[in-house]
């Protein structure tokens, strides 16, 4: 810069045409700079989002699979304990198993019948 200090400028309008044409160049330069920053933080705000909004729904998927999968296995349990409580409900229809039930575990006898309690524990000789 000090050498051109110490030049002196010819005003030429050619030389004025030169240096308008290199402002205008600069100015083009610099709004396209700006251009492509802003384009920049566009996308990578637009990336953030779109990455932010997948992750929460990788973690909502997730959560919901980990939810099915309980409540399959719950579904599963409760149908097995509805299925053997039908079959009870088919026993307890059932006369003979009542009278077996009845003389098992609350001595019911019929007429002449004598009912003896056997220890369930094996002999120890």
């Amino acid at each position: 810069m000090d050498r051109r200090s110490k030049v002196a400028r010819i005003h030429e309008s050619y030389i004025e045409q030169h240096d308008a044409q290199e402002a205008r160049q600069r100015k083009k330069k610099k709004r396209l700079y700006r251009r492509l920053a802003f384009f920049a933080v566009v996308v990578v705000l637009t990336f953030s989002v779109m990455l932010t909004f997948h992750l929460n729904q990788r973690a909502a998927y997730s959560e919901k699979q980990e939810q099915y999968e309980q409540l399959s296995e719950e579904l599963s349990s409760l149908e097995n304990e509805e299925k053997k409580l039908n079959e009870e409900i088919e026993l307890l229809n059932d006369e003979e198993y009542l009278l077996q039930i009845a003389k098992t575990n609350y001595f019911f006898t019929d007429e002449g019948e004598i009912v003896f309690k056997l220890p369930e524990e094996e002999p120890s000789y």
